[in-house]
């Protein structure tokens, strides 16, 4: 109440201190009435800017985390002159994340020049306060010093600028580049009081005055020499002056100090300077100078480098993470410990590993219980971007509860606390996050199985877990043998044989994975402790059981035997279809002899047709390929000199042109200039003159040795090339022109090596990883370009890159990667674009992370037992046509004279044949159903 009392004062303050623009006793109504075009003009850009101002207040009020949101709303807050506004933006802005340097001397020079009054400096002390703490910037100490100058005519006045100076060189006095403008500053303090402490000329000091003289003299003789023991840029001037300065010789221990930190910046320099020639972020170079430090080992230096690192990288969560675990080990300071982690969650809120640590800090230096729950709190606030987050952070929060129960007593207040929070916990993960993502993040019910345990161990309460059990199993869990076991182990260690018996019969019924494994234990149970009835009773369920998961899988095997026998006689089919056209065509070439006609339209549409299918697979996996040498094409540099055949040609001219083809000898790829080679693939078909053209085009990365257009024998451009080169560093810089656009095709470029030798070799630029910086953008309208999705995304963030996907013919697949600078810019994106309009298109936004791709099932025979058991039952409607192996499972379990199961249950394995892998083919449906039913 008294803050709202002090903030409503301040608003009534500030309005009587703000004159808007106009205001008669500012001469606004001077102006001639030929100014009212622009002051209408003036009119119309403040209502746009009011309006602006509203719908950045409402963005924030919906997600109060947009930090680019915030800084958007104070820089039009301050243009207007919104004093009182401008002051509650900063103060929310302040209390979620830690303002820049910047943002806070802008807060700080506002207030400095509306504070003319004692109690208003005082407001603007608590202020600095506020901005020393978020982080250790130097500038932000001077000025806090120099103001704290102005109010040296208050009682203890001197005391207090001289122990803000003292603050600021303990915390960034020891800053290589930056600390000796307070050194300075301090210094000059010092000599105005001895100045003013001076005798007037002429007359005899008194002992009071000669002792304040000495006093005072003393001061300033320390602050040189604790300067100059310190390794600070241009010490040898700031050695000068005090030699200069000094009326006695310096002392022996102040010159071997000097020379000593002169040593130590010597070693500092280097990573000074990398700092100073390196662009932002320098993480690299920070971690280098970090790396150095930590061997030194003096933790008021190892600090100030980290804090120096936070101030220019402040978005970066595994450096935060780095800092809180150096101070957590090392200092286990608790105000400096907990003040890092705060400003660590503050600026990365969308990071749970920093809130977890966070909480284990609070617990590990006893801060208050309220206080931890006020900010578990805060966390689930925070926007984090994966569900599985929330699961952390929930569990993080239930094992702090956990450990503050004695459970020694029956009943007390923590262990209710605990209990509530575990059904919160499982509502918020049904609620709330499922909501948000359309998943819980727990699909395995991890924090209720953690309950359930929690119950039986510790509260020796089994009732509870076996209820909290079964509703872990109604949640999709019962098909999983693993799960069933889970729950066994539990009674077997906190329950009694009945339910371990009940929980196995179920388990009997609803496992899909594994039945086999879940069986064995069943009949493991009733082996040891069970009677004879048990006994039957077990065997039978087992025996009922297995038989029809065997007859599902038979079913399976024989859909998949069908499937592939479909495959194959449709492969035989095209096989035999061109055999056929082959044959065809050696009849006609029979006929007609060793020249074909020139108005022969039908082998001349033949011919077109096998030219556009070939490069289609020559083509396939962008490029990467090399050129085999094969009976209708050639490398050849000739036909590049010469134009694509035009239609109209007279016919004679064409057989004359066929007829020098076969002339020309083929010219083989020398594989060892393989390194000063590259394969350019996606070129158009019709492009006239490759040769030239391309000549042209790679000049500008070295000399070329040579180019190598391949033709059909037609003489066609087959759309790929070889370029050789006179030097390997002139292929390598031929490599960035890929993807260069060439005729309306992106153009392929790809290093020259033999498929052959390496059949894996690969050649893809972009990561297939997650990448949490980058963004992947689906459902755009082709018709996006790539400047239109930057005015969109620049909107959230610093945008480094936008990658659009195209297909081989360079048309848009309306699909696009978009890289922003941190992940905190690339988080703010997805929550803000996601489901966003773009022409009448709705868009998807996510954080990029490929698939991985899937690699052909490539079955052996010492494998094959795998396979023996499928991971789930299918319906009846089997697989879907992408889930197939090509080889049927009953074939490869036929391959292996040992089959054994992937549960450890060991089955009769069936008799080795003798027969070829291809004979097994021909069986019928049938005979793969009689060949299952005998195992």
């Amino acid at each position: 109440m008294a803050a709202a009392g002090a903030e409503a004062a301040a608003v009534a303050s500030e309005e009587e201190k703000r004159l808007p623009e106009g205001d008669p006793e500012s001469g606004g109504d001077s102006e001639d009435e030929g100014d009212s075009d622009s002051s209408g003009d003036g009119e119309d850009e403040e209502k746009e800017n009011e309006a602006e101002i509203q719908r950045l207040e409402e963005q924030l009020s919906i997600n109060a985390f947009d930090y680019n949101c915030h800084l958007d709303l104070i820089k039009l807050l301050r243009q207007e002159g919104e004093l009182v506004k401008l002051r509650r933006a900063r103060q929310k802005m302040s209390e979620l994340f830690p303002l820049t340097e910047e943002i806070w001397l802008d807060w700080l020079k506002d207030e400095i020049k509306m504070a003319s009054e004692s109690s208003e400096r005082e407001k603007v002390y608590e202020l600095f306060e506020r901005a020393v703490k978020d982080y250790i910037c130097p500038e932000i100490w001077l000025e806090y010093a120099q103001y704290s100058i102005g109010g040296i005519g208050q009682e203890g006045g001197i005391e207090k600028v001289r122990s803000i100076f003292e603050r600021a060189l303990t915390a960034v006095g020891l800053h290589v580049t930056k600390g000796t403008a307070l050194w300075e500053a301090y210094r000059e303090f010092e000599n105005a009081i001895l100045e003013t402490a001076q005798p007037a000329p002429g007359s005899v000091p008194s002992p009071e005055q000669q002792q304040m003289l000495c006093s005072q003299l003393e001061k300033i003789h320390t602050l040189f020499r604790r300067q100059l023991g310190i390794p600070l840029l241009d010490m040898e001037a700031s050695y000068a002056e005090y030699e200069e300065w000094s009326e006695d010789p310096i002392p022996e221990t102040t010159i071997k100090n000097y020379k000593k930190a002169l040593q130590q910046l010597e070693k500092c320099k280097p990573y000074e300077e990398a700092l100073l020639g390196a662009e932002t972020p320098k993480l690299a170079e920070y971690q280098a100078y970090i790396d150095f430090e930590m061997k030194a080992g003096d933790p008021a230096r190892i600090q100030l480098i980290y804090e120096r690192a936070l101030a220019e990288n402040c978005l970066v969560p595994d450096l935060w993470a780095r800092y809180n675990q150096y101070l957590d080990r090392q200092l286990k300071v608790k105000e400096l410990v907990l003040s890092a982690h705060d400003r660590a969650v503050r600026n990365c809120p969308w990071t749970v590993g920093l809130w977890i640590r966070y909480l284990l800090a609070m617990e590990r230096h006893r801060v208050d219980h309220g206080i931890i729950s006020e900010m578990f709190e805060k966390a689930l606030n925070a926007g984090f971007i994966q569900a599985t987050d929330y699961v952390e952070i929930w569990q993080a929060y239930l094992d702090y509860l956990r450990r503050r129960v004695d459970f020694t007593q029956d009943s007390s207040k923590e262990l209710e606390e605990l209990r509530s929070a575990f059904a919160r916990a499982v509502e918020y993960l049904k609620q709330e996050v499922e909501e948000r993502f359309s998943e819980s993040g727990d699909p395995s019910c991890t924090i209720m199985q953690n309950w359930a345990r929690v119950e039986a161990r510790l509260c020796n309460n089994m009732q509870k877990a076996r209820e909290l059990w079964d509703n872990i199993m109604t949640k999709g869990n019962a098909k999983y043998a693993n799960m069933w076991l889970e729950y066994y182990n539990l009674e077997r260690a906190h329950g009694d044989t009945q339910h371990c018996r009940k929980a196995l019969h179920r388990a009997v019924q609803c496992t899909s994975d594994y039945p086999e494994h879940v069986c064995e234990v069943l009949l493991t149970l009733e082996r040891i402790e069970g009677t004879l009835e048990d006994w039957d009773a077990a065997v039978q369920k087992t025996e009922n059981r297995l038989a029809r998961v065997n007859e599902q899988r038979a079913k399976a095997a024989e859909k998949e035997a069908a499937l592939a026998k479909q495959e194959e006689e449709k492969a035989e089919q095209r096989k035999q279809a061109r055999a056929e056209k082959k044959a065809s065509k050696k009849a006609k070439k029979t006929r007609i002899g060793d020249k074909r006609k020139a108005d022969d339209d039908d082998d001349e549409g033949e011919w077109g047709q096998e030219e556009a299918e070939q490069p289609i697979k020559r083509h396939k996996g962008d490029g990467d390929g090399r050129l085999l040498e094969e009976d209708m094409e050639v490398e050849t540099g000739l036909f590049g000199r010469s134009g694509p055949e035009k239609p109209d040609r007279p016919a004679n001219q064409k057989e004359k042109a066929s007829t020098s083809r076969k002339d020309i000898p083929k010219v083989l790829h020398d594989s060892s200039k393989d390194n000063v080679t590259v394969f350019v693939s996606n070129l158009s078909y019709n492009m006239a003159d490759p040769e030239v053209k391309l000549k042209e085009l790679f000049e500008s990365c070295g000399e070329v040795a040579e180019i190598r257009p391949v033709f059909s024998n037609k003489g066609t451009f087959r759309g790929y090339c070889y370029v050789e080169f006179k030097e390997e560093k002139s292929a390598l810089q031929a490599l960035g022109l890929d993807r260069k656009v060439v005729e309306g095709r992106p153009m392929f470029v790809s290093p020259c090596v033999d498929k052959n030798k390496n059949p894996d070799f690969k050649v893809f630029r972009y990561s297939t990883t997650l990448e949490k910086h980058k963004l992947f953008i689906s459902g755009l309208p082709f018709s996006c370009t790539k400047e239109e999705l930057e005015d969109v995304c620049k909107a959230h963030g610093n945008v480094k890159d936008i990658r659009l996907v195209t297909n081989r013919a360079g048309k848009p697949k309306g699909l696009a990667y978009v890289e922003y600078e941190n992940e905190a810019q690339a988080s703010q994106a997805v929550l803000k674009m996601d489901g966003l309009t773009v022409k009448e298109h709705v868009i998807k936004v996510a954080i990029s992370n490929p698939p991985l791709r899937k690699l052909p099932d490539k079955p052996e025979a010492g494998r094959a037992s795998q396979f023996a058991v499928p991971r789930q039952v299918y319906g009846a409607r089997g697989k879907g046509r992408t889930q197939l192996s090509m080889m049927p499972r009953a074939l490869q379990r036929q391959n292996n004279p040992v089959a054994k199961a992937e549960n450890g249950m060991v089955q009769n394995s069936p008799a080795t044949s003798s027969e070829t892998p291809e004979e097994p083919k021909k069986m019928s449906n049938a005979d793969f159903a009689k060949m299952l039913l005998k195992k």
